[in-house]
């Protein structure tokens, strides 16, 4: 790979990194521990914070946190290194282990064969164990935890995954292996790969990777990032426009609270999720046309709906203790116990986590009408929970991950980052869209292309 041949004499590189979400931050801190020499990083945020998808608020009625974005974490390390787990822990980030395996179908909850076998008889048992067992063969802890790599040899079989649940889920077990899956899939099986849909079904199983949470919020590693990076942070300002100028420099036109204004840079890093790509201009036709067949190779918009309720008290021990429940509701969601994770809690915290076309479907109706059709969907565990609302809270993220990352057929890495490869050297891109639609997949993105502008 060729690095951006500076051309500014002795100052500092100028560096426009567009997007204030974990990717844009993962690769200013990256970019300040890489680099042998000085930098000028300018972070641009269309909105009036940092963080993105992570975003952690609080109730109105209550002193009560709770997590409106990305929920959890991945833990690869029973696997291999784990650079997102490594960098929290080295911030100091105390963090809280999230369990759940227990799945709600037809009224009952199932949490392992042998409630199966209780629930839908020894044919579903049988059925269930033959899939999993064809999954795993499918996909190896190894090949799971490459699965962002340029150089995975996975035997995932291709095509949609729609395709594979017909030919490897018998009817018995059609319906609890759909909900359990698409709780976490933010698309439905017929728009998305066999090796994610395997993905979404494998991560339940703590040999291939574990979830956690940071205690206190997640939003916690935005202000540690934050805090840590060397860098100029603009809020509230939208970059309009990229060019290209002579000596392979940009040309960054921006809007803010000031008005317009234009800055040059010696490279720019688009840390922006497809969506907001779009709305990017860029004043090269060819680099438009680059740009154009990278947004039409990454354009499979996944989409979620986060409903969270704040309740008058604590939730009851009796429901359980892990972290989560899957439901059959919706195609499949998952539901977060969230004030379980507080062993001195004084409210309870219960959200809901709706991926796919539901969430898209959903996402038109008023909160209202979203609070009513979420307790409707409350195991007979939690019956006392509608006298119990205090509060209700509703953030839609249509669009806002992609629902089959890295596309039909994944390119090499360099091609991922570069899309106008070296007709424009010093242009790059950072997103989950080009991994695995999580944070630590960005942190990968990131540290890429870090490491190609500190070489």
């Amino acid at each position: 790979m060729t690095n951006p041949t500076w051309t500014a004499g002795n100052r500092p590189p100028r560096i426009a990194i567009v997007g204030g979400g974990p990717g844009g931050l993962f690769t200013a801190w990256h970019l300040n521990e890489l680099s042998d020499r000085p930098l000028e990083i300018t972070i641009f945020e269309a909105a009036d914070r940092l963080g993105g998808k992570l975003l952690t608020a609080t109730f109105s009625e209550a002193e009560v946190q709770y997590e409106a974005g990305a929920a959890e974490f991945y833990d690869y390390s029973p696997v291999g290194d784990d650079p997102l787990r490594e960098l929290i822990d080295s911030f100091g980030l105390p963090t809280v282990g999230l369990g759940g395996g227990q799945v709600h179908v037809a009224g009952r909850s199932i949490a392992n064969l042998d409630d199966l076998h209780e629930a839908f008889g020894p044919e579903a048992q049988r059925d269930l164990v033959a899939f999993d067992s064809w999954a795993r063969g499918a996909m190896s802890p190894r090949e799971f935890y490459d699965s962002g790599s340029d150089h995975t040899a996975s035997a995932a079989p291709v095509g949609r995954f729609d395709g594979a649940l017909a030919a490897q889920a018998p009817p018995a077990v059609r319906a609890y292996l759909e909900a359990m899956i698409h709780s976490d899939l933010a698309t439905p099986p017929v728009a998305t790969s066999v090796a994610y849909g395997l993905q979404n079904y494998l991560m339940n199983d703590p040999a291939y990777m574990r979830l956690y949470c940071i205690a206190g919020g997640n939003e916690q590693l935005i202000a540690a990032l934050a805090a840590r990076i060397s860098a100029t942070v603009r809020l509230a300002t939208v970059v309009e426009q990229v060019a290209s100028i002579p000596e392979n420099r940009w040309r960054l036109t921006t809007r803010g609270a000031e008005g317009c204004c234009d800055g040059d840079f010696d490279a720019v890093v688009l840390a922006l999720p497809v969506e907001a790509l779009k709305r990017l201009t860029f004043a090269d036709p060819d680099l438009t046309a680059a740009m154009r067949q990278h947004i039409a190779h990454h354009d499979h918009p996944g989409h979620y709906l986060r409903i969270t309720l704040l309740l008058d008290r604590p939730l009851d021990r009796a429901a359980g203790d892990d972290g989560y429940l899957m439901l059959e509701a919706f195609g499949g969601c998952c539901l977060y116990l969230e004030s379980v994770r507080e062993p001195d809690a004084s409210h309870g915290v219960l959200g809901w986590l709706v991926g796919g076309a539901a969430a898209e479907a959903l996402a038109d109706r008023t909160d209202d009408e979203l609070v009513a059709a979420v307790l409707d969907t409350l195991p007979e565990a939690f019956a006392d929970v509608r006298g119990q609302v205090l509060e209700a809270r509703i953030h839609r993220w249509t669009a806002a991950v992609s629902g089959l990352p890295g596309g039909w057929q994944p390119l090499p890495v360099d091609r991922r980052h570069r899309p106008a490869g070296m007709a424009h050297p010093g242009l790059f891109v950072v997103g989950d869209y080009l991994y695995d639609s999580t944070i630590n997949g960005v942190l990968d993105s990131a540290e890429h292309v870090a490491g190609w502008l500190a070489a």
